[in-house]
């Protein structure tokens, strides 16, 4: 099967300006292709994972991954998928978080002997002189085609700042100056930046003339991809600081089973004919197409020993094994009173809530768990002789804590 027809039998293409140009280019691995990460993090999370598998498997069928990280249009903010303005944030926010971009790129990309790159748009961006940015760029784009994009439509009724509405003409921008100065050909993005891609294309083709030849392609479920990244407690991020290991781990290991093969063609990088085979599974047995979910992408992220560290204490909390390697909560005399400490006290403790209201809420809903068994009483206590043995505490399906005294 060739690449881009894999691309597509995994489910990965939604749209595109020129397939039989665009397939050619990727077959034959002279696609120069990029996709932009707005720096708003210091880490990224798994939204961000459908879009670094591509890179990765394109960049192996020997095309070119040009990664471009929004310095620029991250010091104005990107009105797409948003219902409100999103934060500026200082240049040197912004300069931290690109650098912790590309350590965590790394895993996934190679950048070594200019096999890809990685290009902040702060370099042409900030030095645009503003009449400059009208005669040259804003010329060529239409304000009632612009006012009609879906991006812009979703803000209307809240009220776009001028600034906001600035951002289709930046990031045109970005694929012209991609295209002059590195060659780039192509441009990969998600289903809500569709209009802004092909801006870039048309600004492309109005300032050099109908025969260059950019193109624009978009991702399937790019925004589900995004939503991938949101949990209760917020986002799943690539940084082990962040979302350790274990809970990583466990994330992917409890998708929903409508979702787990869904996952698994787009990103991991098993053979189509083995996750065809995970296909035909059935009730209990999709619990073994998750956990092959789970190792995995905890593999491309974190490296096989962490992924079996993961999986050695996963297989400890449901079957009685190992379980070293869970997430450790210490505690110490000063959290606890006369010698006990109630559990809405240890779920703020051991970070699996942010407050006790919320601890409240999560016991009374029935979401808690002390060694496996519910507790759904919000006064109940723990003297500190109870540490002295294992001590497993869970929050919802996948969130657990092992506490320990010091």
């Amino acid at each position: 099967m060739k690449l881009y027809d894999e691309l597509v039998e995994r489910g990965l293409i939604a749209q595109i300006t020129n397939e039989e140009e665009v397939s050619k280019l990727i077959n034959e691995g002279k696609a120069t292709f990029y996709i932009g990460f707005d720096p708003t993090a210091d880490s990224l999370h798994v939204g961000h994972f459908m879009a670094l598998c591509l890179m990765k498997r394109l960049q192996m069928g020997g095309n070119k991954p040009i990664a471009l990280i929004g310095g620029g249009t991250g010091m104005i903010g990107d009105p797409s998928g948003r219902t409100d303005m999103r934060q500026m944030l200082t240049p040197e926010t912004i300069q931290h978080n690109c650098d912790c971009f590309k350590k965590q790129m790394s895993r996934f990309i190679d950048f070594s002997d200019g096999k890809a790159l990685m290009v902040n748009n702060a370099d042409w961006l900030l030095d645009l002189n503003y009449i400059d940015v009208l005669r040259e760029v804003g010329a060529h784009f239409s304000v009632n085609r612009m006012l009609a994009a879906e991006c812009y439509k979703q803000r209307m009724e809240k009220g776009l700042s001028f600034l906001e509405f600035n951002y289709m003409i930046m990031q045109a921008y970005d694929f012209y100056m991609l295209y002059q100065k590195y060659g780039c050909n192509l441009e990969f993005g998600g289903d809500d930046q569709w209009s802004n891609m092909l801006a870039g294309t048309e600004l492309i083709r109005r300032k050099l003339g109908k025969d260059a030849h950019a193109m624009t392609i978009t991702l399937l479920l790019n925004s589900e991809g995004k939503k991938m990244g949101k949990t209760q407690k917020g986002a799943v991020w690539l940084d082990p600081d962040k979302t350790s290991p274990f809970e990583f781990f466990q994330y992917w290991r409890n998708v929903d089973d409508s979702d787990v093969i869904k996952c698994l063609k787009l990103l991991t990088f098993l053979p189509l004919e083995e996750i065809k085979e995970m296909e035909k599974y059935e009730g209990s047995e999709l619990n073994k197409a998750k956990e092959v979910l789970a190792y995995e992408l905890t593999t491309l992220v974190h490296g096989e020993e962490e992924a079996k560290k993961a999986l050695d204490a996963a297989k400890g909390l449901f079957g009685g094994g190992n379980t070293d390697n869970i997430p450790t909560a210490s505690l110490n005399d000063d959290n606890f009173k006369d010698g006990k400490i109630d559990l809405i006290s240890l779920l703020v403790a051991s970070g699996l809530v942010t407050s006790r209201s919320e601890g409240r809420r999560a016991i009374e809903q029935g979401g808690v768990s002390v060694n496996n068994e519910k507790v759904t009483d919000i006064a109940a206590a723990y003297e500190k002789e109870s540490f002295s043995e294992e001590f497993i505490l869970k929050r919802g399906k996948k969130n657990f804590r092992k506490i320990v005294v010091e």
